[in-house]
């Protein structure tokens, strides 16, 4: 009888000893041992809930609509975000602003052409907040030619540098100073000054080119 028990109390120790080990093992779906978070347990026997994983902003290429250093297809109405590496790629932002060109800030002044954004409001959309806001796009061709160039002959902004003629209008428009634009050049802006006074002598038109120094003196070709 003694023989008995001594074995029905060493059993007992046994499983007790069990369930306190039992007790300290990690739960199911608990922390593994790379310290990422596994399934998690409902409490009822048998079903788990898997945690989704966090989400996460895009980025890169898409991450938002044309932002700075990403490029565009060709055209300057009908275009479309594309990878730089691509072979549609045609330009690249070099800078990019919300609102219009007339209210926002001036584009670089080797800007070659701007992308007008309308206003958008899909379902959803590359940052994922379903909007796209009314914006421009400051664009710099890949390729040559440079039109925003000094003397390039075409881009948004007159710089010095640059080459005009006159339209009949008062007005003065800018054209490649080479003599390979539609129109022959008539006058070079030499210099961009505060007032006019401060143009040179020889100075026989003043352009107006914005910017901390808005005036820009031209001497005729």
């Amino acid at each position: 009888m003694r023989e008995r028990s001594g074995v029905g109390v060493v059993c007992g120790l046994l499983v007790l000893l069990g369930a306190l080990l039992t007790g300290c093992q990690s739960p199911s779906g608990g922390v593994a041992e790379d310290g990422r978070l596994g399934e998690r347990t409902t409490g009822r026997t048998g079903e788990t809930a898997t945690v989704p994983p966090a989400p996460t902003r895009p980025s890169g290429y898409g991450a938002v609509f044309l932002a700075v250093g990403e490029c565009s297809s060709f055209g300057t109405t009908s275009f479309t975000e594309v990878p730089c590496t691509g072979e549609r790629a045609a330009a690249r932002v070099a800078a990019r602003h919300d609102g219009t060109v007339r209210d926002g800030p001036r584009c670089p002044s080797t800007t070659d052409f701007v992308l007008h954004i309308s206003e958008q409001r899909p379902a959803s959309d590359e940052d994922g907040d379903g909007a796209v806001p009314q914006g421009f796009a400051c664009m710099r061709n890949l390729q040559p030619p440079h039109p925003g160039d000094p003397g390039g002959g075409g881009g948004p902004r007159t710089i010095v540098g640059d080459c005009v003629y006159g339209s009949g209008d008062g007005q003065v428009r800018e054209t490649a100073c080479d003599g390979t634009g539609r129109r022959e050049p008539q006058y070079k802006v030499v210099r961009a000054v505060t007032e006019r006074a401060d143009c040179p002598s020889p100075t026989a038109l003043y352009v107006r080119l914005g910017g901390k120094r808005p005036v820009g003196c031209a001497r005729p070709l």
